[in-house]
């Protein structure tokens, strides 16, 4: 053979060895079991992470000068239990302790302001005086407040309304800054600067019938209120009359009406179901109908 014969040979056997090594690979991937696929790694290190309570309100520091003005709207006193929902860094309820004696409690969701807010207090000299607790202000008893300090939100305001009003003893009062609360008309309201601070004065509850006595007479209220206003009707034998410019301030009343004898002023104190003249001149009192 020759030697171009001997190697186009060796080519063509060289091929075929390569497709039938080729051939075999090939069977042996189409015929190999298919591996399981890995477990899934299904850990996920946020569920190890506790979230923090979305806050009701953004938390926006109150400017020192607003802090004082809230505080003098309030009247604040040495005796006065002061209740900072949103209490921040706990500047409302350091000044109430430091410029008028009074004590404290402030709320607020994020820890890290409770820490603030109980460093700031040991600074200022007043940790005695005022506390701090992380809690939803929803949760809050207002029972003990003669104060209530609000820097929230307008929405927030009006979901606590109904809670003042149930809670908080009349004569007690609020003060927000920059939001008010609906249609209860604020009693005060000031500006500083920009700011807008709202005072209002929790009102007694007087809705409902009364028995009034005026030296001999008698006749019935019957009283419709509307935060710390009220109408409704007087009724003697004589007949019955409106109820005029009805006013509750905290646990104090004051209304016009013609009893008989033309418009009168009717002045008083509420103590519990008992209504009170604080006139000398004109004594008078109501109990409230069973």
């Amino acid at each position: 053979m020759g030697s171009k014969g001997f190697l186009r040979a060796v080519l063509v056997g060289a091929g075929v060895t390569l497709a039938i090594l080729a051939a075999i690979i090939l069977v042996r991937q189409l015929t190999a079991p298919v591996p399981a696929p890995e477990a899934a790694n299904d850990f996920n290190p946020a569920r190890f992470v506790e979230k923090g309570r979305p806050l009701d309100a953004p938390y926006v520091v109150t400017d020192y000068e607003v802090v004082d003005a809230m505080l003098a709207l309030a009247q604040v006193r040495p005796d006065d239990v002061v209740i900072d929902l949103g209490s921040g860094d706990g500047r409302i309820l350091i000044a109430a302790a430091r410029s008028h004696g009074a004590r404290g409690l402030g709320v607020d969701i994020d820890p890290a302001r409770i820490t603030e807010s109980n460093a700031n207090a040991r600074a200022a000299g007043v940790a005695g005086r005022v506390a701090f607790r992380r809690e939803d202000l929803f949760q809050t008893p207002l029972a003990d407040a003669d104060v209530l300090t609000l820097y929230l939100a307008p929405e927030i305001n009006l979901r606590l309304r109904p809670r003042i009003l149930a809670e908080m003893r009349p004569g007690t009062r609020v003060v927000s800054h920059d939001f008010d609360m609906g249609d209860w008309r604020a009693d005060e309201r000031r500006m500083v600067g920009t700011a807008s601070i709202y005072m209002w004065i929790v009102p007694a509850r007087i809705e409902g019938r009364w028995t009034l006595t005026r030296g001999d007479r008698t006749a019935t209220l019957a009283l419709d209120q509307r935060f710390q206003d009220f109408s409704g009707t007087i009724a003697s034998a004589d007949g019955g009359n409106p109820i005029e410019r009805g006013e509750v301030t905290g646990d104090r009343i004051r209304f016009t009406a013609d009893f008989g004898n033309g418009h009168t002023t009717f002045e008083g104190r509420i103590e519990g179901e008992r209504l009170v003249s604080t006139d000398p001149d004109r004594p008078w009192q109501a109990v409230r109908a069973p």
